[in-house]
């Protein structure tokens, strides 16, 4: 790489995509970057400052890990973005679109000024924003270079990632499809004798087999541990008489995360649970036809509370009606009460309410939904009742 003045060098990443793994076409990450330097202006801004994370992923598809050495992607307001990252680092960014962007590349060894160089060509007292990843060791030295504590970025970055682009949402697809089979198969697993952690251990194998790179999470909540929203499993053996709720996902390259929660039972359900079930389905199948542009977070929050509550089981909904999901599992913008934004075409976010009593048994339904301009598009597909093995 050339020299430059000051600390580092310059220069841009090779291109090498290919080795890298799966990433959108580079198009796609010019436009996140347009358009990212478009918002950090209307912010009034000078910079956006990223640290690895889901953030730095998203704009250019960089897998990159926060170490104590400095990795930031500096987007200015005006001007040519660039990547500051330690010597020794560079080689990951083949990884990545940064080459195929023409990315302007500044590296450092120890002893530089790392943080001096992330702001080099700014004004002597930027304005700049962090994303919320960034670790304080790297914070805290930039808000000394600029005399001013930095700004969070989420407002800018939010904004960006909340809603999904045409690439984004094929990924989504994907990833429900892909999740959708693995549920389609519980009835060879989901078995009364088997603990819940040897049925995980046979979803897990389902999930990396049907094109997920990892299983993010696993939920077999069988019986009274179907009551905790966040059980995982445990070595609890799956009896005839239990609802048992399963709740999977996990990421597809490059790296869009699945979410789907059926709940299964072993015959005919006791007339309580059916009736409570019944109400469950009802709540959220009213949620997901809300879903249209125009309306707010919180109303489809309402819409699943509202109707739980009239049949006498708000008590039994504890948690909100759902999450946003893309890059993480769990992203804005949530579905929830006191949530006024306002819905728009391209936002992706699960719709799962739930009822759960306490010491015996618990349900809840989910589906991934994209905002379509009209309505909603579901991203699972598998039954929504009860489903019996």
């Amino acid at each position: 790489m050339a020299s430059s003045a000051g600390t580092g060098h310059t220069g841009t990443a090779s291109a090498g995509t290919a080795a890298a793994g799966p990433l959108f076409d580079p198009e796609v990450y010019r436009n996140r970057m347009r358009r990212a330097a478009e918002l950090t202006r209307d912010a009034g801004l000078d910079a956006l400052v990223v640290a690895p994370g889901p953030d730095l992923r998203y704009l250019v598809g960089s897998r990159a890990e926060t170490f104590e050495r400095l990795t930031a992607l500096v987007i200015p307001a005006a001007g040519d973005p660039r990547l500051v990252i330690a010597r020794l680092e560079v080689p990951s960014l083949s990884a990545s679109a940064v080459g195929d962007l023409g990315i302007e590349v500044a590296d450092w060894v120890d002893g530089d000024d790392a943080h001096g160089l992330a702001l080099a060509g700014l004004s002597p007292q930027p304005r700049i924003a962090v994303s919320d990843s960034m670790p304080a060791l790297h914070v805290i030295p930039l808000a000394q270079h600029t005399g001013a504590t930095p700004q969070l970025a989420t407002a800018v970055l939010r904004e960006l990632r909340m809603i999904k682009d045409a690439a984004e949402i094929d990924a989504l697809r994907r990833a429900g499809a892909a999740i959708d089979r693995v549920h389609a198969r519980m009835g060879d697993w989901l078995i009364p004798g088997r603990t819940e952690r040897e049925v995980s251990a046979d979803i897990e194998q389902a999930i990396l087999a049907e094109g997920h790179t990892e299983a993010a999470f696993i939920i077999v909540g069988s019986g009274p541990n179907g009551a905790d929203p966040h059980h995982e499993f445990s070595d609890r053996v799956i009896e005839r008489s239990d609802i048992v709720v399963i709740d999977i996902g996990g990421p597809v390259e490059p790296g869009y995360n699945s979410d789907s929660t059926r709940t299964y039972c072993f015959g005919e359900p006791p007339s309580d649970v059916a009736d409570a079930y019944a109400a469950l389905h009802d709540a959220q199948r009213a949620a997901v036809a809300a879903v249209r542009p125009g309306v707010t977070a919180a109303s489809i929050d309402a819409t699943a509370r509202d109707l739980l509550r009239s049949r006498g089981l708000a008590e039994q909904f504890i948690h909100r009606t759902g999450h946003g999901i893309g890059l993480s599992v769990h992203e804005e913008p949530y579905i929830v009460d006191g949530n006024d934004i306002t819905l728009r075409p391209g936002m992706a976010f699960s719709v799962e309410p739930g009822v759960y009593f306490s010491g015996r048994w618990g349900a809840r339904i989910e589906d991934i939904v994209v905002v379509t301009d009209d309505g909603c598009e579901s991203l699972n597909n598998r039954p929504h009742e009860l489903v019996r093995l």
